[in-house]
């Protein structure tokens, strides 16, 4: 039985594995093989600054090169390393800090995704004949349901939702996704750890990657220090209401929705609100001066049944998620003169410029993946949204 949807016997059938050295693409290039796949193994170097190469929660480097050339061993299977350093510092770093300096709070994540391993590393599989690259994200992939749409594949969220990792991936096109494979959507963590001990693999009880796997220790601003010297200037934090209530050593240390370690004490509890990159300002405010019921989109991924213009004229209900952690909640998806925009039904705080809005059919595991975009602004509540647009007008003294 072939159970990546392909006409032929698993054995005439190539997947590559994209082998980051961790447990759940371990895990995937096992399965395919105990399956009778022609299974290859690749691991992608794109990062070594000394701590990671025996840091805990690192990915693609040092001992995780090691960890996934074991692996293959114990399995069998060919495994090659490919250099994409420069690749990587070019697509993901690079922008990440540049993104930060701007005020922004990006997902390179997203970007690896987008460019390495989707784009990269999905063409070298083509190159060795593969029918197939298979990833350990958790997500679900199958034939599109949907009428017209013969030999189409649609993403879905995964059964296990505390792994969900389709916010990460909404960027994906669709002749990627026809490519692709997920075999870990339909299965849990703990499962995959069971099987990880069964076949005896040595990353059974390895911990997971961080988020942001070539930042050592979440320190961002150490990274980006060495990427954009001058993102680290002096400036302002002024309240909403244009006091100024002290000084900062750079936006770079501050993200929306912040609260813990501003550096400021009044009597009140305030959050940062905005981050103004060109007067370096950190601009702070009352909580409910987050509350965010409409953001604007850019570099829209759609990949819905229909073109985006036609499904969302007159406002498209469906479901969206601002932040990788939380469920889906309805709203409405608007493409118009205006550009893109979804309204939400429940009201989201902290959201930020360069994180992404992802859209779903539904709130659950069954729930289909729309696409989305990158969040380029949002509007909080009317009173509010004129303070902050009067504050940002306001001349800075030089």
């Amino acid at each position: 039985m072939n159970t990546l949807d392909f006409d032929k016997r698993p054995e005439d059938t190539r997947v590559v594995v994209a082998m980051s050295g961790g447990v759940d693409s371990s895990v995937v290039a096992g399965l395919l093989k105990r399956q009778g796949y022609d299974v290859l193994g690749i691991t992608l170097q794109l990062y070594d600054h000394g701590a990671a190469v025996h840091r805990a929660g690192s990915c693609c480097a040092g001992q995780d090169i090691d960890d996934a050339r074991r692996v293959s061993e114990t399995l069998g299977i060919p495994h090659y390393v490919l250099d994409y350093e420069k690749r990587f510092r070019e697509t993901v770093i690079n922008p990440f800090a540049e993104a930060y300096a701007m005020g922004e709070t990006p997902i390179p994540c997203v970007a690896c995704n987008q460019t390495v391993k989707f784009a990269d590393l999905l063409a070298t599989a083509k190159e060795l004949g593969a029918d197939a690259l298979a990833t350990g994200h958790y997500i679900r992939s199958s034939a599109n349901p949907s009428p017209g749409n013969l030999n189409r594949r649609a993403l879905f969220r995964p059964i296990d939702s505390d792994r969900d990792q389709s916010w990460f991936l909404f960027a994906t096109t669709q002749e990627q996704i026809d490519y692709l494979r997920f075999p870990l959507g339909g299965m849990s963590k703990a499962q995959v750890r069971e099987l990880a001990e069964e076949m005896g693999l040595v990353v059974a009880k390895k911990a997971d990657s961080q988020d942001i796997c070539f930042v050592p220790q979440g320190k961002y601003a150490d990274i980006i220090a060495k990427v954009k010297p001058n993102a680290a200037l002096a400036g302002d934090i002024v309240h909403m209401d244009g006091r100024v209530l002290g000084r900062h050593e750079g936006i770079v240390h501050y993200t929306i929705g912040q609260r813990r370690g501003i550096g400021i004490a009044t009597g009140e509890p305030l959050y940062v609100v905005y981050l103004d990159a060109r007067s370096r300002r950190v601009i702070v405010g009352p909580k409910e001066a987050l509350d965010t019921h409409r953001v604007y989109l850019r570099d829209v991924n759609w990949i819905g049944d229909g073109a985006l213009a036609e499904d969302t004229r007159g406002g498209f209900a469906c479901f969206a998620k601002v932040r990788s952690t939380r469920p889906p909640t309805p709203a409405v998806l608007h493409s118009d003169e205006h550009g893109v925009y979804v309204d939400l039904a429940i009201g989201e705080a902290g959201v930020a410029p360069g994180q992404a809005c992802v859209l779903y059919s539904a709130e659950g595991a069954d729930a289909r993946v729309y696409g989305g975009g990158f969040i380029e602004r949002s509007e909080r509540a009317t009173e509010a949204e004129i303070a902050l647009k009067a504050l940002l007008s306001t001349p800075v003294a030089a």
